[in-house]
């Protein structure tokens, strides 16, 4: 059916917004609570699971320093609410759906999450509410989503209801690009749909900018990864050319960035993890293959994208030939395995396939890990990390995430020391 949209003033909109309703209080869900709540809004964060909950109320959300002390401050205040209660979205004058989007097994858009938040948000919905996806997707997820439900429930977008798209931008674990002083993009269904969510994430940074719809805001979230992925495999790529030629490839990359114009610093590494790079690039490439569509250097660096963890258990295999051994029986201990230095999150963490590889071609594989106390293995197993590492113990370390402010002197005494970061310090990262 045609979507009803109007773009008339929404005579119902109070005056002032006064609190938001957040699904999702994650990785993206949790720091724009604390964001809006720091801004005088009152918060009612909304997650399913009672375990994050618990987490959350105890302190030990995996958060930057700034945020953390922002929690503890919000946790005792009445206008901070969490609940798993799903009803309570109709008391906000807004809503912001902030689940994850993943990918399957098959690489596969995996809407569950999503379309479970946007069915209660359905639910519950009422006149002068503004209603915001800031989860990552294919072009159309919020017309399909929203836009449609909506209106065959009587409402008409624009009119008595704003949605709009405005997908989330934040790098967890990142001190130098806060929320805050990141611009936020904005695409609203009619204009006065744009300008009351506009309003909603001016609270969180004051740079908003508008395009003239939800496909357009959806569009560019897609281009930003796809354009770090795109970079990521080429930086991967030189630093494999960098080694054929006995050069350092982070110090070509480094004398690359003294250039003021045209080049991006992107760092070779072990692999991509997390919620954005192993999986948005591929909502897109999902889309254009339902249309016939093609977009083959995106097809390519994803691809490379996903052969990196082989590479690099390759180079380990190959420093150990050069030494007379094999992989098998070997002792190997995995230096960190979360995606990203100072964070917790292992998801897509490109050392669950090293791990598996290493295991698979028989070696005995460890891992240290100050920030992942358990891991659980793609094939369903679990592991914990070593209290108390020792060089001596193991044939090879494999540094694939070194946290800073953690010591790993310890690794000087492992006879083996293969670098996937290229950059491991281990005296600047104690």
């Amino acid at each position: 059916m045609t979507a009803a949209v109007a773009d008339q003033p929404i005579t119902v909109w109070p005056e002032k917004l006064s609190s938001v309703a957040i699904i999702g209080m994650g990785y993206v869900g949790l720091p724009t609570a604390l964001g809006l709540h720091a801004g005088g809004v009152k918060i009612i964060g909304i997650d399913r699971d009672p375990r994050r909950l618990d987490t959350i109320r105890s302190g030990e959300a995996d958060l930057i320093d700034a945020d953390l002390r922002r929690l503890e401050k919000s946790l005792p205040q009445e206008t901070f609410e969490l609940t798993s209660d799903l009803s309570r979205l109709a008391e906000a004058d807004a809503v912001m759906v902030c689940v994850p989007t993943p990918v399957d097994r098959y690489l596969m858009p995996d809407l569950t999450a999503l379309e479970g938040a946007c069915a209660a948000l359905l639910d519950h919905a009422r006149p002068g509410q503004t209603l915001i996806l800031t989860s990552t997707s294919f072009v159309g997820t919020t017309q399909r989503l929203l836009v449609e439900p909506l209106t065959a429930r009587g409402f008409t977008v624009g009119a008595d209801i704003a949605v709009a798209s405005s997908p989330e931008r934040i790098d967890p674990g990142n001190v130098t690009h806060t929320q805050a002083e990141t611009p936020r993009v904005v695409g609203g269904v009619t204009p006065s749909c744009a300008r009351r969510a506009g309003e909603v994430i001016g609270v969180l940074t004051p740079a908003v900018h508008a395009v003239g719809s939800p496909e357009a805001a959806e569009m560019t979230k897609l281009y930003e990864n796809s354009f770090r992925a795109v970079n990521i495999a080429l930086a991967n790529e030189f630093a494999e050319v960098c080694a054929g030629l006995s050069l350092d490839p982070i110090e070509v990359t480094e004398a690359a960035a003294t250039k003021p114009y045209g080049f991006m610093k992107f760092s070779p590494g072990p692999g991509v993890g997390g919620h954005c790079i192993p999986c948005d690039p591929h909502y897109l490439l999902w889309q254009l293959r339902a249309s016939r569509g093609t977009a083959p250097l995106l097809t390519q660096a994803m691809l490379s994208i996903a052969e990196r963890p082989g590479q690099v258990v390759n180079r380990l295999l190959e420093e150990l030939s050069l030494r007379g051994k094999g992989l098998a029986g070997t002792r190997v201990v995995l230096v960190g395995v979360t995606y990203k230095p100072g964070v917790q999150d292992v998801r897509s963490s490109s050392a669950l396939e090293i791990i598996g590889q290493l295991t698979a071609r028989g070696a005995h594989v460890e891992y240290f890990d100050p920030l992942a106390d358990r891991l659980v293995l793609d094939d369903g197993t679990t592991a914990a990390s070593i209290s108390r590492p020792r060089g001596e113990d193991w044939d090879v370390a494999l540094i694939h995430t070194a946290h800073p402010g953690h010591d790993y002197t310890w690794v000087t005494d492992c006879p083996v020391v293969v670098d996937a970061t290229y950059r491991f310090d281990p005296v600047g990262a104690s």
